[in-house]
């Protein structure tokens, strides 16, 4: 049985471009990262975060030569999501005293919601499309299927169902700011 390579043997391997050198730091070092993120952060998905901004920032420095010691290549990670989680910090401060210092003014302005969406008036500017644009738009937004499946399954060609879909999305726009009766 082989023994897992060491952190230096890892960095170098990386610098030289090795992918599988890659997986294999990404797999040692993942899960040690979102502990971390966790215990720092308290929350899943902004450990999930800092697991990804943390390797992708270390594989970055390793492509580059710009590790110092790559034989202590988990204090270097360890070193960055230390920097990161602070980084956040310091934003999330900033966004609350933003917050806290103009709150006042955006309650008192009356902002109206520009994603607000008038379900009747969208049926209505539904039901004013040809069939096929119609049914473009309901495969692709409600049954979320690609373009391909779409053509297959009404006969068009993919780039008749992109121009279709194109052409039907700016005649509900349209319909629904007002701009056409």
């Amino acid at each position: 049985m082989e023994s897992a390579p060491s952190d230096r043997e890892l960095a170098v391997r990386v610098a030289g471009g090795d992918a599988s050198a890659e997986a294999e730091l990404v797999r040692r070092l993942a899960p040690r990262v979102r502990l971390y993120g966790l215990r720092h952060l308290r929350d899943a998905s902004a450990a999930d975060d800092l697991v990804q901004e943390a390797l992708v920032l270390t594989l970055e420095r390793l492509r580059a030569g710009r590790v110092r010691q790559p034989e202590r290549l988990a204090s270097f990670v360890f070193g960055a999501c230390r920097l990161l989680v602070r980084n956040q910090r310091r934003g999330q401060r900033r966004r609350g005293a933003l917050l806290e210092r103009f709150a006042g003014d955006l309650d008192r302005q009356a902002v109206p919601d520009p994603l607000r969406l008038d379900a009747k008036r969208l049926r209505e500017c539904l039901s004013r499309l040809a069939e096929r644009e119609r049914g473009v738009l309901v495969l692709t937004f409600y049954a979320e299927e690609p373009a391909g499946a779409i053509a297959a399954r009404l006969g068009l060609s993919l780039d008749n169902v992109r121009t279709v879909r194109h052409r039907a999305l700016g005649r509900l726009r349209q319909c629904v700011e007002g701009s056409a009766a």
